[in-house]
């Protein structure tokens, strides 16, 4: 049988029929593989991406205990809606997509502990982008240097480093870094989100990723040089951001970005 990126199953089902992927689920999971591909394909449009590295987890709407992942091996713009595994958060399939790929252990070590962890983190990116890995190896961390590092940096906890992250003992000291913020500096190594929707999780490491991106490019004058922002301005961008649920929530930007991955390549939704 043929594999395809699609992850659409070719093999009969119980009366002989194909079955697809959509075939197979919920219509409430089917929306949440849709609105998932759509997020993978979005990262990889603004180019935070790292080859086949990295995940995206989703809760599974109604089955507590399971999230949405990609297979190991595709790259972000090839996942689709059929093509996510469907696992339990210690990594255990209770889907897999037709595909000869596996899953990354990293994904639901780190993913599945902080999905345990906290109700609201229906949504879990991680990235290993140059400038958010490269704030990740700074001494002084994110610093208060643009109007995106005001809108993130007192929701920011670090996590030090420990090694390639397929080790469990090391989930109970990443939930706790995390703690009730939604995005983590994982030191040396990248950057973190979650949210309660897609749109939530990807505007909080949009927003950590460009203060992370102005920060390495102002530092590149040297720190002397660097202006930061006073404590009032810093006060008063927060305050305005917290008034305004258009800021926080991510709502009309994850439209927008729908809209635009639309135009691009509607393949995702397959």
């Amino acid at each position: 049988m043929e594999q395809s990126v699609t992850g659409r199953s070719d093999c009969p089902d119980g009366d002989g029929s194909l079955a697809p992927m959509k075939a197979r689920v919920s219509a409430q999971e089917w929306a949440a593989r849709v609105e998932l591909a759509a997020l993978y394909r979005i990262l990889h449009h603004f180019g935070m991406t790292d080859l086949i590295a990295n995940h995206i987890t989703m809760r599974v709407p109604g089955e507590p205990g399971h999230v949405l992942i990609n297979a190991y091996g595709l790259m972000y713009d090839e996942v689709t809606a059929s093509n996510l595994y469907k696992i339990t958060l210690d990594g255990d399939v209770v889907l897999k997509p037709d595909l000869d790929l596996g899953l990354n252990p990293t994904g639901y070590t780190i993913h599945g502990a902080i999905h345990s962890a906290r109700d609201d983190a229906h949504v879990v990116i991680h990235t290993h982008s140059a400038a958010g890995s490269g704030v990740s190896a700074m001494k002084c961390g994110l610093l208060p240097l643009s109007q995106h590092a005001a809108l993130v940096e007192r929701l920011v906890g670090y996590h030090d480093y420990e090694g390639v992250a397929v080790n469990f003992d090391e989930r109970e000291r990443l939930v706790a870094n995390l703690g009730s913020g939604n995005m983590l500096i994982l030191r040396n190594h990248g950057l973190l989100a979650c949210g309660r929707t897609c749109g939530e999780a990807f505007i909080y490491l949009y927003r950590l990723e460009m203060a992370c991106r102005i920060q390495v490019a102002a530092l590149s004058a040297g720190l002397d040089n660097a202006v930061a922002m006073s404590q009032d301005a810093l006060e008063n961008t927060r305050s305005v951001a917290t008034g305004n649920p258009a800021l926080v929530g991510g709502a009309l930007q994850w439209n927008a970005l729908v809209r635009r991955m639309d135009r691009i390549d509607p393949s995702y939704k397959e």
